[in-house]
Formats: C-alpha cells, structure tokens, sequence
C-alpha cells in the first residue's frame, strides 16, 4: 500500500476539520497531498474558474490550496501541480450530509467526480448532520473503505477495474454504533423550502436561499435510510445523466 498515491480535496476549505482528519487517516496507507479551495465552496457543483487565472499557495508541506472551486482545485492538481497521475481522488470529510439530489449541487462530490471525469478513481466522503462530533467515526470509516478497496486491487498501479465513483455518508455516531455497510441507490428530498427575504443596510431586498426539504424517497435500500438506521451508505454514482428510458417517448415526439 506504500505505492499508492492519494490526492485529497474538499469543497469546505482547506482550513476545515475534515480534510486534515482525512489527509491523517489515509497517511498511513498512501503518499497523501492536499489541494483544497481556499475558501468555503458549499454548493459550488462542478463550476470551473473560467474568467480569471487562478493562484496556488503553499500551506505547508504537503498542503497547498486554490483560490477557486473544489472542481478548480483537482483540475488544476491534475493537469499541472502535481507532476503525476493519483491512484485515487479523495474529497471530504464534508460538514454534512451529501444525499439525494444533494449530490447535483454537492462541491465534495463534484470534486470527486473531477478525477473521475479524468480516469482516476474517486471516493466523496461526508459525516451526516453538521458538526464535527464524531469526525473521527468518519475518518476510520474512510480509512477501513481505502484499505479495502486497496487490497482487492480496486486502486493503485495493479488495479483491474476501470475508474469509478462512490459518495459514501458516515452516520454523526460513535464508530462502534455503526451497523454495518450498505450499497444504496439516491434517495429524493422534496423541493426546498421558501427563499428567505430580507434587508441590505440601504433598504435593498436580498435573498437566502432556503433550507433543504425533508427527504421524499427515504425507503428501504437508499441512502437516506441507511444513514438513519446507523449504517455507512454507499452509492456508486456515474456522470451520464442521459435519461435512457425515455429516449423511445422523444423520438415518437420529435
């Protein structure tokens, strides 16, 4: 396991607690370095810095960060900074759950799937419910999972598979709570709740935008049930959103 390399990212900043908790976990089973976005990118998707140049700084050793996007960040780390290929690309531990149609606007899972778009493996890892309480669960929970895909030859210089992609939420619990593992599909939330209006100082309307709905489809075999019932979901996702099965109803249309 001292072969592999790993490229670890976020979408909360480089300064968050769960990049650097995910950097250490993974160290022992990986050459591991950080390129995260400088700032908090929440929401950001798989948006790319398109209308300036971006800058990289030196953290510390083995810690660097962009002033841009978590999708800036892995681009940028693959197509230039690093001076190699990863065996894996890793994003996370998010502040927050990533599930259901979260995943569309998740910065963590888009920068996981930024080296998948590239051909190189990629897990987004996140711990349910905000807060940092448990962070070290998640942070085992990743190291298990990497160790595991590693020794079935899912990763590094012998892997036999090609590229895939998994969003894995860790249940906010004590690590010897979790009931196991279990491979889901997406859930559903339903629409978000209303925009919140307000004030500038000048008297200007602004808006937030609302918290996410409740979820809509939390049935047996989603992500959404297997976080609540204790046990790490894990979804292998794709980046084709071609809708396959109506494909036959639009070409009888247009």
């Amino acid at each position: 396991m001292s072969a592999l390399k790993i490229l670890v990212t976020n979408d909360d900043g480089y300064l968050a607690p769960g990049i650097h908790a995910l950097a250490q976990a993974l160290s022992s089973l990986a050459k591991v370095e950080v390129v995260g976005p400088e700032q908090n990118s929440s929401g950001m998707s798989s948006s790319l810095t398109l209308n300036r140049p971006l800058q990289v700084f030196q953290a510390r050793e083995g810690v660097r960060f962009v002033n841009g996007t978590p999708s800036d960040s892995v681009h940028i780390a693959l197509t230039g900074l690093l001076g190699y290929r990863p065996d894996l690309v890793v994003a996370g531990i998010n502040n927050g759950a990533n599930m259901g149609d979260d995943t569309i606007y998740s910065g963590t899972v888009a920068a996981a799937l930024e080296g998948y778009l590239f051909g190189i493996p990629a897990i987004a890892f996140s711990l349910v419910k905000r807060g940092w309480e448990h962070l070290d669960t998640a942070a085992q929970v990743a190291k298990d999972l990497v160790s595991s895909l590693a020794a079935s030859k899912l990763i590094g210089p012998s892997a036999i598979e090609p590229p895939w992609l998994l969003n894995v939420n860790v249940p906010n619990v004590p690590y010897e709570q979790l009931q196991g593992t279990e491979i889901t599909r997406l859930g559903k939330r339903h629409a978000s709740e209303p925009a919140i209006q307000t004030h500038n100082p000048y008297g200007e309307p602004i808006y937030w935008i609302g918290k996410s709905g409740a979820a809509k489809d939390d049935a047996q075999g989603t992500d959404f049930h297997a976080v609540t019932s204790s046990r790490v979901s894990v979804t292998p996702l794709r980046s084709d959103l071609t809708d396959y099965q109506g494909m036959r109803r639009w070409e009888s249309v247009l």
